[in-house]
């Protein structure tokens, strides 16, 4: 049942970037697919578990692009700057994504499910996942900083400094409060 399950979600996220989420129609996303509403029931339980499924699966797509940019053989600064760009990037083409950032959810949305990760979990979880990336040098404290930034510019969106302003950012000598 996987195929079904990925045209399912497929479908409904089709279906929710043409019309906010409570006026789609379980028999329509089950038509797109091409299975039976009662494919879908099974597979989902009823639209909320649909909404539930499609949420994981927009945080579970935000989590890999943060890991393939954290892959890529540059260095740190690079990196990080990358993973701030991928955020911005996919908070704006994806509205589930931008939720689950900033824990806005709009009416049009689907709701969250209480095993998603909350904006706070999710920013923890890239900050983890860059820190285990990097070389035990390159520091915590610049993956902090690189999320932080991104969500500013997910959260009150303005002109964005390009790659290698970012790059400067996150190269920069890190002061801690209290430094001098």
């Amino acid at each position: 049942m996987p195929a079904a399950r990925e045209s399912l979600l497929d479908a409904a996220a089709a279906a929710l970037s043409a019309r906010p989420w409570p006026d789609v129609r379980m028999v329509d996303v089950a038509a797109a697919a091409g299975v039976s509403r009662q494919t879908l029931y099974n597979e989902f339980g009823g639209k909320a578990g649909l909404g539930r499924a499609l949420v994981r699966r927009e945080a579970d797509r935000y989590l890999e692009g943060v890991d393939r940019v954290l892959s890529a053989p540059v260095r740190a600064p690079e990196r990080l700057a990358a993973v701030a760009e991928w955020t911005v990037r996919a908070a704006r083409a994806h509205p589930l994504v931008r939720a689950l950032l900033t824990g806005s959810w709009g009416p049009g949305l689907p709701a969250a499910g209480g095993r998603d990760p909350g904006p706070g979990e999710l920013a923890r979880t890239v900050r983890d996942r860059a820190a285990a990336a990097l070389t035990p040098g390159e520091g915590p404290q610049r993956c902090e900083l690189a999320v932080r930034l991104a969500l500013s510019y997910v959260i009150a969106p303005g002109e964005e400094p390009g790659p290698g302003e970012l790059i400067g950012l996150l190269s920069a000598p890190i002061r801690t409060a209290g430094a001098r």
